[in-house]
C-alpha cells in the first residue's frame, strides 16, 4: 500500500475523488433500474449543474488563495434579473445581455475585491455583505417574472449543437469528435504543465500517477461523451461552455504566473510577499475573476429557466463551496485542482439525479449532501494528520 502511495505522488484522494465518483454513479444506476445514465438524463445532469461547475472554477481560486465567497449566489441572482429586465423591457439584444451580464459581473467583483485588496476587510465580512445587498437588490429589480426571451438565449441551457455531421452505430458523430479533442487536449495541456515543472527542476508527480490520472480522467470523458452521443439532441450547447472554461482554467492554474501565485498565496502568505508576490492586486484579480465568472452562471441559469426570478442563485455558493471541497481543495488553502472541483460538482450531481429519479424529497437530498460535505472534509484532514504524523 505504501508503494502505492508513493507511485501516486501522495496523490491518493484526487484520485480517489474519481473513483468515489464512479461508485456513486454505478450505485445510482443499479438503484434506478439503468434510469439514470439514460443519454436524455445525462444531458439533464448536465444543464441542470452547469452553474455549479461555473461557479467553482472561480470559488477554488478564492479557496486555494485563502477566501471564501458567501455572495455568488446573491449575484447570480442580480445580474439575472439585469439582464432580464434589459431583454424583456428595454428590447435589448440578447447578446449584447450576456456582454452586460459579464461586465456587470466584473464591476460586481471589482467592488467586493476593492474591500478585501485594499482595505483589508476579510473577505468573509464582504462576501456575507454582497450576499445580503445583492439578493436584497435581486429582489428590487425582479419585483415581477420576466418571462418569454429569445429563442436562442434560452437555447444556451436547453439547446443542443446541430447534428451536421450524422450518425455513426447511432451515435452524433460531432459529439463523439468532440470528445476525443477534449480528451486530445486534456493530455496535451497535462503533458505541457508536467514537462515545464520538469524543466524548472520543481518536484514532479511520479509518472505513474501522472498517467492513472490522464486514464481515469480520460474514461471519465469517454464515456459522458459516448453517453451523451446517443441522446435526443447530442452535445448540449452549455457544455461547450463549460469545457472551454475548464481548460481555461486548467491552463490558468497550471501554467500562468497567476496561477502560481495564487497557490503561493495561499499556501504561505508572508513567503509569497517576501517573493514579491503583490498580495493586493492578486486578491482584486481574483474577485473580479468570480464576479466574471458569476455574470457567466447568471447567464446560463436564466435562460435554463428561460425567465427571471427574484429568488434565483439561492444557495448556489453553497453548492459551489461544497464541489471544491469534495473535490479535494484544502480548508486551509494553497490547495485545489480545476479537475477536482469538476468531479466534486459531479458527484453533487449525481447525488441530485439519482436521489430525484428515487422520488427521495429535497429535504433529504440536502441530508445526503450535507453528509457527503463533512465526510470528504474529514477525510482530507485525517489523511493530513497520518501524514504529519509519519
Amino acid at each position: 500500500m505504501t508503494t502505492l502511495k508513493q507511485s501516486l505522488g501522495g496523490n491518493v484522494r484526487q484520485y480517489g475523488i474519481v473513483g468515489a465518483l464512479l461508485v456513486i454513479v454505478l450505485l445510482f444506476q443499479v438503484l434506478t433500474d439503468g434510469r439514470l445514465l439514460l443519454p436524455n438524463n445525462v444531458v439533464s445532469l448536465v444543464q441542470q449543474n452547469a452553474y455549479v461547475m461555473i461557479l467553482a472554477l472561480g470559488m477554488v481560486i478564492v479557496i486555494v488563495a485563502g477566501h471564501i465567497d458567501l455572495s455568488v449566489g446573491s449575484i447570480v441572482g442580480f445580474i439575472g434579473g439585469v439582464i432580464g429586465v434589459a431583454m424583456y423591457d428595454q428590447g435589448v439584444h440578447w447578446f449584447l445581455a450576456i456582454l452586460i451580464a459579464v461586465a456587470l459581473g466584473a464591476v460586481v467583483g471589482a467592488w467586493q475585491g476593492f474591500w478585501v485588496a485594499y482595505v483589508g476587510i476579510p473577505a468573509f465580512i464582504v462576501t456575507l455583505a454582497g450576499w445580503m445587498m445583492f439578493r436584497g437588490l435581486a429582489i428590487v429589480i425582479v419585483a415581477i417574472t420576466r418571462a418569454g426571451f429569445p429563442a436562442p438565449f434560452v437555447s444556451i441551457s436547453n439547446g443542443s449543437l446541430p447534428n451536421t455531421l450524422g450518425t455513426v452505430a447511432g451515435r452524433d458523430l460531432l459529439t463523439l469528435i468532440l470528445g476525443a479533442v477534449t480528451i486530445a487536449a486534456l493530455v496535451l495541456t497535462q503533458m505541457l504543465s508536467r514537462r515545464a515543472v520538469v524543466k524548472n527542476e520543481l518536484t514532479a508527480e511520479p509518472f505513474i500517477g501522472f498517467v492513472v490520472k490522464l486514464v481515469m480522467f480520460g474514461v471519465l470523458i469517454g464515456g459522458i461523451t459516448w453517453v451523451l452521443a446517443g441522446s435526443r439532441g447530442g452535445t448540449p450547447i452549455v457544455l461547450v461552455i463549460v469545457a472551454a472554461l475548464i481548460l481555461t482554467y486548467n491552463f490558468v492554474m497550471g501554467r500562468t504566473v497567476f496561477g502560481r501565485h495564487v497557490y503561493a498565496m495561499g499556501g504561505n502568505l508572508q513567503a509569497a510577499i517576501l517573493s514579491g508576490v503583490d498580495t493586493k492586486k492578486m486578491n482584486f484579480r481574483i474577485f473580479v475573476n468570480i464576479g466574471m465568472l458569476a455574470g457567466i452562471a447568471a447567464v446560463v441559469t436564466t435562460s435554463k429557466a428561460g425567465a427571471s426570478v427574484a429568488a434565483a442563485g439561492t444557495l448556489f455558493e453553497l453548492d459551489a463551496i461544497a464541489a471544491c471541497f469534495i473535490g479535494g481543495a484544502a480548508v486551509t488553502g494553497g490547495v485545489g485542482r480545476v479537475y477536482g472541483v469538476i468531479v466534486g460538482a459531479l458527484i453533487m450531481g449525481v447525488l441530485n439525479m439519482g436521489l430525484s429519479i428515487l422520488a427521495v424529497g429535497a429535504e433529504w437530498q440536502q441530508v445526503f449532501k450535507g453528509l457527503v460535505l463533512l465526510l470528504a472534509v474529514a477525510f482530507d484532514l485525517v489523511n493530513k494528520r497520518r501524514a504529519g504524523t509519519r
